[in-house]
């Protein structure tokens, strides 16, 4: 699994907001709909709020990319 660290300058990043910075989601409504299916793991969880507050340490994936909050 390729793993990317995303440096944030806030107390924390938007689950639908990271996946778009990140690039593995090219837009905000495909961010929506990956998360709402199910498709996505935050801190190795299945998490379908795209509100998700994500701070440093935090860790998502999809597919076969892995994201570390900075």
């Amino acid at each position: 699994m390729k793993v990317e660290k995303i440096k944030i300058d806030s107390e924390y990043i938007k689950l639908q907001d990271l996946l778009k910075l990140s690039g593995v989601c090219p837009t905000g409504g495909m961010a929506k709909v990956v998360i709402q299916n199910g498709e996505v793991k935050v801190n190795g969880e299945v998490c379908t709020m795209r509100g998700k507050k994500l701070r440093p340490g935090d860790t998502a994936e999809f597919e076969d990319t892995g994201i570390e909050v900075e």
